[in-house]
């Protein structure tokens, strides 16, 4: 599957891509889920990001809560069944995504969602970092033809080279994503260092899936750059769900979004101080200074350091040439406060 959107065809070109992460934080409502594409895509990001959770094909009802915070479902089964929409419902989200010029992305977390998925059209896929080791689904992935990016939250490094290679056999373009499987992430843990690691070792898209519920890792990573930046976004700290500590909201999302985009503009355009010396110069008369004459002096007076001082404008002798002037003899009379010329001093040019 190809695409000309713009957020990808920058990828590795010094664009970063902006993912916000919605995950399960609709808490099951198709409502708010398209409340949460107008949020994101009015916030300015890349992309929007959900997860496809079809119970019956993922799990069993044995499966236990990792962290038990729902009132409403009995078991983790029951919650991924109130998680679920219908393909006409998946549909409606990515044609929404297209009408607001972001891209639709959803975590597949079974062969069943993969397929529907496909159907529903997404140009690039996430792997959460639970199914990095699900070969068949991973398979099952890159027969779309889409590019594949993969999180590290829970892979050792070893891993993460099979995915890679699995990824690059069958000639799919790859990213690595730098995550820490923590939910707020603290900055001790965030692993930014990692994110050049990856990019040596694999010489691919490399980016962060950040935790924090802050801005600041998403900076930093703009400015040693990142290709790929996803977060979790909620529409307030209020809202229910696991993700919510782990958020930011839309409007630091904004925040982020200008960020990232100032620091690129910044790192595309290195500057060359000769240039901006001369850009600067008329500035430069303007707030530097000059070697002025402190009282009416008449001509022939050798001059001493009593009788100048060093006033603006900088459109005279620099201070810098006090010394030179120091025992040389005036040209001319001169007023106090004039501002000294290279020809009201003998042998100055």
């Amino acid at each position: 599957m190809t695409t000309t959107h713009p957020a990808l065809s920058g990828l590795g070109h010094g664009r970063c891509l902006v993912i916000g992460e919605v995950a399960l934080t609709h808490d099951g409502s198709l409502g708010l889920a398209h409340a949460f594409v107008d949020a994101i895509a009015g916030a300015g990001a890349d992309a929007v990001k959900f997860q496809t959770h079809i119970a019956a094909a993922e799990s069993t009802p044995s499966e236990p809560f990792r962290v038990k915070f729902s009132r409403q479902d009995a078991t983790r089964y029951e919650y991924w069944q109130r998680m679920e929409f219908t393909e006409a419902q998946w549909q409606g989200l990515a044609d929404h995504c297209r009408e607001r010029g972001v891209l639709f992305i959803s975590s597949p977390f079974s062969i069943e969602a993969v397929d529907l998925l496909e159907r529903v059209g997404q140009p690039i896929w996430k792997i959460a970092s639970g199914e990095v080791s699900n070969a068949r689904l991973l398979d099952r992935v890159l027969e779309t033809g889409a590019p594949v990016l993969l999180s590290t939250g829970m892979s050792p490094i070893e891993e993460t080279d099979a995915a890679v290679a699995r990824v690059r056999a069958r000639g799919r373009d790859v990213g690595v994503l730098q995550c820490t499987t923590a939910y707020p992430c603290p900055p001790e843990r965030v692993g930014l260092n990692l994110v050049p690691v990856y990019r040596q070792r694999y010489g691919c898209w490399v980016g962060l899936s950040d935790h924090s519920a802050t801005i600041f890792p998403g900076l930093a990573g703009a400015a040693i750059g990142l290709d790929v930046l996803e977060v979790h976004v909620a529409l307030s700290r209020e809202m229910f769900g696991p993700d919510v500590v782990a958020s930011v909201t839309t409007g630091e999302l904004r925040q982020l979004v200008d960020g990232v985009r100032f620091i690129e503009t910044m790192r595309a355009n290195p500057l060359d101080k000769a240039e901006s010396a001369a850009a600067t110069a008329p500035l430069r008369r303007l707030f530097t200074r000059s070697l002025v004459a402190g009282r009416d002096l008449a001509a022939g007076t050798v001059l001493a350091p009593e009788h100048l001082l060093i006033k603006k404008p900088g459109t005279g002798l620099p201070p810098d040439r006090l010394d030179e002037v120091v025992g040389r003899r005036l040209t001319r009379a001169v007023a106090a406060d004039h501002v000294l010329a290279p020809e009201d001093v003998e042998g100055l040019s």
